[in-house]
């Protein structure tokens, strides 16, 4: 028999009910514990047998249930229909994303956010905003036609990045406008572009940077190059044309962040 929570959960795989109802999905166990780390609004959980096949599992659904959280108990094969994971671990929670803004983005000089224009694929926007976090990115803005911020694949390949770092969906005219008032540089990736290691360190008299990094067919709309002060790229060897975005951006944002 189908639970109003499962109903809940089938509808947050699509977007429309993930903007309809506010909400998103965490899968597996380590996502549910950063989650909880993060103070993340978990309105339900289902759980299968599999969860508590490990310690850290049963310690899991413990700390939900001791919190007084609904945890509904599913079959195996029942909570493998629920996830889109190969391995979803015993575990999927319906949670309430954190509501980030602009303003949340503390763009200080020295600092700088990631831009992300056009980038479609959720499995490289995840590993972009777990980048982002890791290499002490003020935030990430995703411009029209990146992956929602909220699919589930983009959640689960950033391992809770979005529950820690702001992470905002803008449109480019708004991103613009922002970047200016925080007196930014809007420094956008493009081939045969000013090398990455020859670019201004992260210094307290460096002006903030908005890194623009486009979709890898068509590259940064024309609204950020237009803005764009400097054009950036990385050296690559002989015959290769091009980097895996998610990949360009670890190199990029290594670039721009380091002393």
């Amino acid at each position: 028999m189908t639970s109003s929570l499962q109903t809940m959960i089938r509808d947050l795989h699509r977007r429309r009910g993930r903007d309809r109802r506010g909400l998103a999905l965490a899968e597996g166990v380590r996502l549910v514990e950063e989650a909880l780390a993060a103070g993340i609004d978990i309105r339900g959980a289902a759980v299968s047998p599999a969860l508590e096949a490990t310690t850290r599992g049963k310690a899991l659904k413990a700390e939900l249930t001791g919190r007084g959280l609904r945890v509904e108990e599913v079959s195996d094969l029942e909570l493998d229909a629920l996830t889109d994971t190969e391995h979803p671990q015993g575990i999927t929670a319906v949670i309430q994303p954190k509501d980030w803004s602009l303003a949340d983005i503390r763009l200080l000089p020295g600092l700088t956010a990631l831009v992300l224009d056009g980038v479609q694929d959720p499995g490289n926007v995840g590993t972009m905003l777990r980048t982002a976090l890791g290499l002490g990115a003020a935030g990430v803005v995703a411009l029209k036609g990146t992956a929602d911020l909220t699919n589930p694949k983009v959640i689960r390949g950033g391992m809770g990045a979005t529950f820690r770092l702001p992470s905002i969906s803008a449109a480019p005219e708004e991103l613009v406008a922002w970047g200016r008032l925080q007196r930014a540089e809007i420094w956008v990736a493009a081939a045969g572009g000013e090398a990455a290691s020859r670019l201004p360190r992260r210094t307290p008299d460096r002006p903030p940077v908005l890194l623009v990094v486009g979709n890898e067919g068509s590259g940064v709309g024309p609204i950020l190059a237009a803005a764009a002060n400097r054009r950036v790229g990385i050296s690559l060897a002989p015959g290769v044309e091009s980097l895996n975005v998610a990949v360009a951006a670890g190199i990029l944002l290594h670039e721009v962040t380091r002393d």
